[in-house]
């Protein structure tokens, strides 16, 4: 039985802009994204800091929500981040 646990998360950038993504190990992500070899998006724009993760049993439902996440206008995102994950759906 798989006990790995999978994350939607997001990241806000220096520039106030917001990074979504998938991992299976939140602190070796962030990490990796402040250190410049994270997505090209944020090698730009760091220093980030995460400011919402989701938990997921499966990497599909976590590939869901990040993508869910994704479609959302900037205030819609803002939103979702202030009301966390149960206000949101």
């Amino acid at each position: 039985m798989e006990t790995t646990s999978h994350y939607f998360y997001v990241l806000e950038c220096a520039d106030s802009s917001y990074y979504a993504g998938y991992t299976n190990d939140l602190q070796k992500r962030l990490e990796t994204h402040n250190s410049g070899k994270g997505a090209k998006y944020t090698r730009a724009r760091g220093p980030v800091r995460m400011i919402h993760f989701e938990e997921f049993d499966t990497k599909p439902e976590a590939m869901k929500a990040e993508y869910a996440f994704k479609q959302l206008t900037k205030a819609k995102k803002v939103r979702y981040i202030a009301d966390g994950e149960e206000g949101a759906r």
